[in-house]
């Protein structure tokens, strides 16, 4: 049992529980102050990081929350709005990019595990002026009406034919289902990933 304290002798109540409360309040305030040090020291998992995105062939420096998407990334804070927020929630595949050479969906990718992969958008296809295959044959197939989807759906169609699934008409609409259009110009998709496929194949035998 702990000791009572007692009141010393000539001393008020007020002056007995004023010493009182200040004995039993010393401990924790103890405690405390030997806490506070080792809370400053954490870090905060807000706290912006810095990393280095390569993007469509260039380092990019950035200050992001760990939580930042690929999509936002790019769109936010890089400037780079070829890719289309769409649903979000990887369904619809308008934010559609390439990391490392593959289609990923930026909506579901952390910015952070991009680092030391190479990042490509729409905007890094062309070269010197000249559009890429696979876009010339968007243009002369008309295969796009709003033109929301239509980053998403070449970034997957270039995929599509590098993979080796534009073999076939239905091979085509398989591994091109992940990308949605509202507008159905799907026939015209096709039409311009069969142009462009015989394009890229020579331009990789060459």
């Amino acid at each position: 049992m702990a000791d009572r304290i007692l009141p010393r002798p000539g001393s008020s109540r007020r002056q007995f529980l004023v010493a009182s409360a200040s004995s039993l309040a010393a401990p924790a305030l103890a405690e405390t102050l030997t806490a506070q040090p080792a809370r400053a020291q954490a870090a905060d998992p807000r706290a912006p990081l810095d990393m280095t995105l390569n993007i469509n062939g260039r380092d990019r420096r950035v200050a992001l929350d760990a939580r930042t998407t690929l999509l936002d990334a790019l769109r936010e804070h890089l400037a780079l709005t070829g890719t289309k927020k769409g649903c979000d929630h990887g369904q619809c595949g308008a934010c559609t990019v390439h990391v490392g050479g593959r289609r990923v969906l930026a909506c579901l990718m952390l910015a952070a595990a991009t680092q030391g992969q190479a990042v490509t958008t729409v905007e890094g296809l062309a070269k010197d002026g000249d559009l890429h295959p696979m876009q010339q044959a968007f243009v002369d197939q008309d295969a796009f009406q709003c033109g929301y989807c239509t980053p998403g759906q070449i970034m997957s169609a270039i995929a599509c034919v590098n993979e080796g699934h534009a073999d076939s008409d239905a091979d085509i609409r398989e591994y091109m289902s992940g990308n949605l259009c509202r507008c159905a110009a799907y026939p015209n998709i096709v039409a311009a990933i069969n142009q462009a496929k015989r394009v890229m194949k020579t331009a990789m035998r060459g």
